[in-house]
C-alpha cells in the first residue's frame, strides 16, 4: 500500500471547482492513467513542494555570495566600552 493511499484515508480535502476545470483534470488524469483524485494529489504535492522550497531557499548572485562569505569570515568587531559597562551593570542589577 502506498503512502498516498494511507494519507488519503486519514484526511479529506474538498474543493469546489468549475465544470471546465473538472473536465480538464479528468482529461489530464486519463492521459496519465490516474484517477482524478490521485492526479490532483500528485501534482498538487509537486507544486506545493516547489513553492515551499522557493520560499525557504536563499538565492544570491555572485556579488551577494562574495559579500556574504566575507561577512561570515570577518571577525565581529569588539563591543564598545559603554556597551560592556552597561551589560555589567545590568547583570549586577538583574541577575544578582
Amino acid at each position: 500500500m502506498s503512502v498516498l493511499t494511507k494519507e488519503r484515508r486519514k484526511e479529506r480535502l474538498v474543493a469546489r471547482i468549475s465544470g471546465s476545470d473538472k473536465q480538464l483534470f479528468q482529461r489530464a488524469a486519463s492521459i496519465e492513467g490516474h484517477s482524478v483524485a490521485k492526479f490532483i494529489v500528485i501534482h498538487t504535492r509537486e507544486v506545493a513542494k516547489r513553492i515551499v522550497a522557493q520560499q525557504e531557499a536563499v538565492e544570491l548572485d555572485a556579488d551577494q555570495s562574495r559579500r556574504f562569505v566575507k561577512a561570515l569570515l570577518t571577525p565581529a568587531p569588539s563591543a564598545p566600552v559603554r556597551l560592556k559597562k552597561a551589560m555589567t551593570a545590568y547583570r549586577k542589577r538583574v541577575i544578582a
